[in-house]
């Protein structure tokens, strides 16, 4: 039997009338003045080591390998793909730094979203939470009401466990000021963070102790999707992010109907939000938006395991409606 041949760029001719919101993208700063740090470099000798397993054998245009490295062009990329807005994350990671500087400033990321406030929502990251304290609390209260901050971003592999009691005061201060708090979930993917700190049962304390705050888990949980969707079953204030994995849904089709197929089964339609987490690479982008427009779950899966069929409405909710609400914004198309 021949192989299938995968789809490259030349073939996403299709327009679709989804409202799309990126729940996860970053802006990795001016990258040449922080080259040096060795923990930079195994940082994106950790990024070349995922790319393969994430995208192979996609066929690449060279063009989808272009780095964005200005807001300029990630909004182009964001309109060629026809993404309407997209929560903008400082890329911090500062344990590549020794903790001596962050890759992108809160206050950098902030002007950003300012200028072009109809297409990027300010998402900052306050951390290391537990090495901050008081100074992360202050920082998040001022990006919430002087700088439009709508959802807070808390990378546990740079800081410290998910459910450490010592950062209770910033989940706290998020049920306080009522904004949604982005969590990541599962494995590092990228030293010289630690996995540990994010193994998605952690969360299990945290929804259960503060059951107002409203808590996206990146990445489905990978490689523990299975005890996520049960923290999800059992907490309606957990919502989980498709982010990083989609282009599993071009390249991987049974092992991405697999994730989606048991996140419907325990949370529904409702509580699946999509993204790319590119950090400035265009094939992100790509995959995120192909992986999910024209994607179904093979017939005999549904039959085999109780998977549903994703209906256009479905796909409504998770490529963008379900972050809106969450986010209070209207949902309609922008600059597209």
């Amino acid at each position: 039997m021949a192989k299938k041949s995968l789809p490259r760029i030349e073939d996403f001719v299709k327009k679709d009338d989804f409202f799309k919101i990126d729940v996860e993208c970053h802006l990795v700063g001016h990258r040449e003045y922080i080259s040096y740090f060795p923990g930079v470099k195994m940082w994106w000798q950790g990024i070349a080591g995922v790319t393969r397993p994430l995208s192979y054998p996609m066929q690449l245009s060279p063009d989808l390998l272009q780095v964005t490295e200005n807001p300029e062009d990630l909004l182009a990329a964001m309109d060629r793909f026809g993404v309407d807005m997209a929560c903008i994350i400082p890329e911090a990671m500062m344990d590549t730094t020794g903790y001596a500087c962050r890759w992108t400033s809160n206050g950098e990321v902030a002007a950003i979203c300012e200028k072009y406030p109809d297409r990027f929502i300010n998402t900052p990251n306050v951390g290391p939470l537990k090495m901050r304290g008081k100074n992360a609390l202050w920082e998040l209260e001022h990006l919430v009401k002087e700088r439009n901050a709508k959802m807070i971003k808390f990378y546990p592999p740079e800081d410290t466990y998910i459910n450490d009691e010592a950062i209770y005061p910033f989940y706290e201060k998020c049920v306080e000021l009522k904004i949604p708090v982005a969590i990541h979930t599962g494995f590092c993917w990228v030293p010289p963070g630690r996995s540990k700190y994010c193994d998605p049962k952690l969360l299990d304390d945290v929804a259960t102790d503060f059951p107002e705050l409203t808590i996206i888990a990146f990445h489905a949980g990978w490689p523990y999707p299975d005890v996520l969707n049960l923290v999800g079953a059992t907490h309606p204030n957990v919502y989980i992010g498709l982010n990083l994995l989609l282009p599993w849904a071009v390249v991987s089709p049974r092992r991405f109907a697999k994730l989606i197929g048991e996140a419907y089964r325990y949370v529904g339609p409702d509580r699946i939000v999509w993204g790319s987490d590119s950090a400035g690479f265009i094939v992100q982008i790509w995959t995120a938006v192909v992986g999910l427009v024209d994607f179904q779950i093979p017939e005999d899966m549904q039959e085999e395991y109780g998977y549903p069929e994703l209906t256009e409405e479905d796909k409504a909710k998770i490529f963008g409606l379900n972050m809106a609400r969450v986010l209070k914004i209207k949902p309609e198309r922008r600059g597209i």
